[in-house]
């Protein structure tokens, strides 16, 4: 079984259906936000959006950790492009996403519900505006998240017929 990332924009729930996914398949879990340096954390909190930059060397760690769970493992990443996730499948070409998909009203709701957490509330639009959907030739699909975590895990292992 190939990895999949859970992807979407910051407040769309990637970490907790990444985990409950990872949970119902048997299989290693990982959050792509443990695998940024404290720099990009630090630009985060301060209200910055990363640029492409800041991410290249951020994605290829958690390209490395798909590669090493090319057996199976879900990851949590915003993969927000397409180059982003190119840059991906260079290390795991296999890799499957979950497009967590919502509107900017749904999604702010759950990100006000997140007390605490590095990526303010203020950058959800700038995710909206970089947000490239998964294109025809990617392997994945989109599940909305209005939804309980239970239907959208559901929904995507019925979606892509995954093995349990």
């Amino acid at each position: 079984m190939a990895p999949i990332v859970v992807m979407g924009v910051s407040g769309s729930g990637k970490s907790t259906v990444g985990a409950a996914l990872a949970q119902r398949l048997r299989v290693p879990f990982a959050d792509a936000d443990d695998f940024h340096p404290e720099a990009n954390i630090a630009k985060m909190t301060a209200g910055h959006a990363l640029d492409d930059d800041d991410r290249r060397p951020w994605l290829d760690s958690i390209g490395e950790w798909l590669a090493a769970h090319a057996e199976g493992g879900v990851m949590s990443c915003s993969a927000l492009k397409r180059t982003y996730r190119d840059q991906l499948r260079e290390h795991c070409p296999d890799v499957d996403f979950l497009h967590l998909a919502g509107t900017p009203e749904v999604i702010g709701r759950r990100q006000a519900s997140r007390p605490g957490h590095f990526m303010p509330a203020s950058l959800l639009a700038s995710q909206f505006e970089t947000l490239e959907p998964l294109a025809a030739d990617e392997n994945g699909v989109d599940v909305n998240v209005d939804q309980n975590i239970d239907s959208i895990v559901n929904e995507y292992v019925t979606l892509t017929q995954r093995e349990l």
